[in-house]
């Protein structure tokens, strides 16, 4: 289909030599802007594509961004041009204006995500596959055989919604029945949302992710890609499974001490849920887990069957399992050690910042350096026995939406923080599942340490409780891991022997923990009591 007029070359212009000055300043106060911790050297417009409208243009900006060290990186920015500013700067974080001495006017960039003939201009697009060309590249709309399906009556008007929960992306809802992620950072290369997305829904037949509809891809003259956006079928839900395990923790702690003492007895030398997945859960637990126990067990299902089905095609290079390695395990061993030894020298430099308690403890950890590096060296020394495929690669609570009666799983991107290429390499499913029993741990800490009415905790009641909230922890993720494995089919054929799988999920816990003790120590030093037990657990077991 023919594309939008492109707006006049002048404006081009004008961005071009206005915004580099502005986009420094701008840019560290926009959520979906990745570099805030970093120091911007340079940002210039490297392309502006137009999605038409009168009087009042739409533009998608390529902002490219050069860093003082590292990498630079490119966002894009989509903008409504004003030049009579309606929105003063001031009164809109998302939007910025500057003077044109050329057209001898004020000219406001509006963040186009809050304007409704934008956000038609995508789902239109996408519907008719629509080209918007701009000065350098263009941007490709394509739809999908799941679209007519989702779409139902294309007569009927689909009201567009900006969700305000923007992190890195931006996400639209149209009439409840379709919602556009628009990628805020533009890297060379298919989205892997898009690309594992489409294998599920379209190939493997996954029931239980988004199918998706459309996708927005930019192509730069030289024939570099980069998906700008993904359009899935709306999933309607009762909010993600960090909510929904939230409310069963608060429960949990709501149960009479008599009886959350009898539950909590755990097996003596029992320290981690690796320890116990294996037992039969006593009934004292069962009735203190109450109904969550039942759902604990459907995510572990479903997650079972994501890996199957991320294994399932033998064929196609991008998703064939294929062996672990020595050259990959030795790349793994290197990750891991260059990662304790960062952590655990911030670790040190911090000990006489934390609380006195925190302190020790850390301090006592900081000791057992060569111990933790031991474990890795002595593991990943050996051959394993087990395949690696693609995974989930961000696994934990928040990336699954609960409906009421089952669970979708969202969100394929990876950890953000990594190259896309570094996201696309094929893992151990162990790494997914390490990442959700992680998430139960920070989930049965959580009310304690940030009450939702806003309170403090003291010392002495978190002493009191962090017990139960271990023994919770301990009984949920055990149980997840149990009803893995019961369900895991060709994932666990690919997870190798269950010797070699426990192996392998030992190992990521102790990665995810490290990372976790990193996290905290720069982010939320009072959440540190999480990973430093985790890592405490996993080297006793």
């Amino acid at each position: 289909m023919n594309a939008p007029a492109l707006f006049d070359a002048e404006l081009f212009a004008d961005l071009r030599a206005e915004l580099p000055a502005l986009l420094p300043g701008f840019l560290p106060r926009q959520r979906w802007f990745g570099g805030k911790a970093r120091a911007i050297r340079s940002a210039e417009v490297i392309d502006a594509i137009s999605f038409g409208g009168q009087p009042s243009p739409a533009l998608v900006l390529l902002v490219r961004v050069e860093y003082a060290h590292g990498a630079g990186e490119t966002y894009a920015m989509p903008v409504v041009v004003q030049e009579e500013t309606h929105l003063p700067e001031r009164e809109d974080p998302g939007s910025l204006s500057f003077h044109s001495a050329r057209r001898g006017a004020d000219v406001h960039l509006a963040n186009a995500v809050t304007h409704e003939g934008f956000l038609d201009a995508l789902l239109d697009g996408i519907e008719n596959e629509t080209t918007h060309r701009g000065i350098r590249g263009e941007i490709r709309a394509r739809k999908t055989a799941a679209l007519r399906a989702l779409r139902a009556d294309p007569s009927e008007p689909l009201a567009p919604r900006a969700l305000r929960a923007e992190q890195s992306n931006s996400s639209i809802v149209y009439g409840d029945r379709l919602v556009l992620k628009f990628f805020r950072r533009a890297e060379d290369g298919v989205n892997l949302d898009l690309e594992i997305g489409t294998f599920l829904s379209e190939r493997a037949h996954f029931a239980n992710v988004p199918p998706v509809a459309g996708s927005l891809e930019y192509q730069d003259a030289q024939g570099k890609r980069a998906t700008l956006g993904i359009l899935q079928g709306f999933v309607a839900n009762q909010g993600d499974a960090w909510q929904f395990t939230l409310a069963a923790v608060s429960e949990a702690f709501r149960t009479s001490k008599k009886a959350a003492d009898e539950a909590t007895h755990l097996p003596p030398g029992a320290t981690n849920p690796l320890s116990i997945y294996q037992n039969e859960l006593p009934a004292a637990a069962r009735d203190w887990l109450g109904a969550y126990l039942a759902e604990v067990e459907l995510l572990a299902k479903r997650t079972a069957g994501m890996h199957a089905a991320l294994a399932s095609d033998s064929v196609d290079r991008a998703f064939a399992p294929e062996p672990f390695t020595d050259s990959y395990q030795r790349v793994f061993e290197e990750s891991c050690l260059e990662s304790l030894a960062n952590v655990f020298s911030v670790l040190r430099q911090r000990l006489p910042v934390l609380p006195a308690d925190l302190s020790a403890r850390g301090e006592s950890l900081a000791a057992r350096e060569v111990e933790v590096a031991h474990v890795f060296h002595d593991r990943l020394g050996q051959r394993i026995d087990a395949m690696r495929t693609r995974i989930h690669g961000d696994y934990h609570l928040g990336q699954v939406l609960y409906t009421g009666t089952d669970f979708v799983i969202i969100d394929f991107e990876g950890e953000p923080a990594r190259p896309l290429a570094e996201r696309r390499i094929k893992r151990s499913p162990m790494q997914d599942v390490a990442g959700m029993m992680r998430s139960f741990h920070y989930a049965a800490f959580a009310g304690l340490l940030a009450p939702a009415d806003g309170r403090s905790i003291s010392a002495d009641e978190l002493r009191e409780l962090a017990p139960v909230a271990e023994s919770w922890h301990a009984w949920v993720a055990s149980r997840f891991l149990k009803a893995y494995f019961d369900n895991a089919g060709a994932a666990g054929s690919a997870s190798g022997k269950r010797e070699d799988a426990l192996d392998l999920l030992r190992l990521h816990l102790l990665e995810k923990a490290i990372y976790e003790l990193g996290y905290e120590l720069n982010n939320r030093p009072t959440w540190v009591e999480i990973p430093l037990e985790g890592i405490s657990k996993l080297l006793s077991t």
